[in-house]
């Protein structure tokens, strides 16, 4: 039987140094697939047979620390950095294929 715990769970990959980013650096894990978030944006995921897919820096210091974090976590030997329209493409590839849907949540709590 599968319990809760191994179709999800969430995590902070912060250093312990830096425990005041941990609700801006979530680690999600959703059965088989594997998602970086620097705050609300997902700046990185691993599905099952391929590398860690980072997407490039395209804002600023906070998330250059963010993305620096994650490749620290994984093997930098299985992990890729592409451009943002690269990053775009594969999620939205990995997305279909997995049949996996991510709400996006407006300010109000209302999904999007």
């Amino acid at each position: 039987m599968t319990t809760h715990a191994e179709l999800a769970s969430l995590s902070s990959y912060t250093p312990p140094d830096s425990s005041n980013y941990g609700a801006h650096t979530l680690r999600i894990d959703l059965g088989p697939l594997t998602v970086w978030f620097s705050y609300k944006t997902p700046v990185a995921f691993r599905t099952p047979g391929t590398p860690t897919i980072v997407r490039q820096n395209d804002w600023g210091a906070t998330t250059g620390k963010h993305l620096k974090w994650i490749n620290c976590e994984t093997s930098q030997t299985d992990t890729i950095q592409v451009s943002g329209e690269q990053f775009e493409e594969l999620w939205a590839k990995h997305v279909e294929l997995h049949e996996l849907r991510i709400a996006d949540t407006d300010e109000r709590g209302g999904t999007n």
